[in-house]
């Protein structure tokens, strides 16, 4: 018989739409949850271990507060080999440490990775269902010119990096609507923990 193990959620959703909400919500009711830009913003801070990697391959990108995040982008941004060589480094150690969260939450019914850039990184390969968190683009475009130093050319400039919303809503599993009101949301995040939860069988 196949031991059980847990099922993988990978979370997404496009800029604005409230994903560290729902991750939080989800977190609330007991899911342990692996946050992938937490995880890289650790492996390149103060002693990160792909600091000195990073720092061989750009020069000068690093000092005593680990990666230089800005600088770093100056050095990859719209060259494709340097940002091959960024992931050469980042991926596999990001990979370690979601071996190490899993290995660590084994006996957990389900565990969720928080992942912004699933789709375009073909993390959906990876994970046995798909949430989606999803608001009108009203209401998107709303909260990301709400913060510091977000201009409209810079939130079009991101959401043409990213996989359109309708796009991911229908390759999506279960889809988490933001565009309401709190309690709306966490009753979404509540019946898809009971609706994966109520599994009898492990998935192959």
């Amino acid at each position: 018989m196949t031991a059980k193990r847990p099922i993988t959620i990978g979370l997404t959703g496009s800029i604005g739409m409230g994903k560290s909400t729902v991750a939080a919500m989800f977190a609330d009711a007991g899911v342990p949850v692996f946050d992938a830009d937490a995880a890289v913003h650790a492996l390149q801070g103060p002693g990160g271990r792909t600091v000195a990697a990073i720092e061989s391959a750009f020069p000068g990108v690093t000092g005593p507060n680990g990666v230089d995040r800005a600088a770093l982008g100056a050095k990859v941004l719209g060259d494709p080999a340097a940002l091959a060589r960024l992931e050469a480094i980042v991926h596999p150690a990001v990979g370690e440490e979601r071996a190490a969260f899993l290995a660590a939450h084994a006996s957990a019914p389900i565990v969720l990775f928080d992942v912004p850039l699933l789709f375009e990184t073909g993390g959906e390969s990876r994970v046995d269902r798909v949430v989606v968190v999803s608001a009108p683009p009203e209401i998107q475009r709303a909260r990301v010119l709400a913060r510091n130093g977000m201009t409209p050319e810079k939130l079009d400039a991101i959401l043409a990096r990213q996989l359109p919303d309708g796009d991911k809503v229908t390759r999506a599993d279960f889809v988490v609507p933001t565009g309401g009101s709190i309690d709306a949301t966490r009753r979404a995040v509540s019946a898809i923990i009971a609706c994966l939860e109520g599994r009898e069988t492990p998935l192959s």
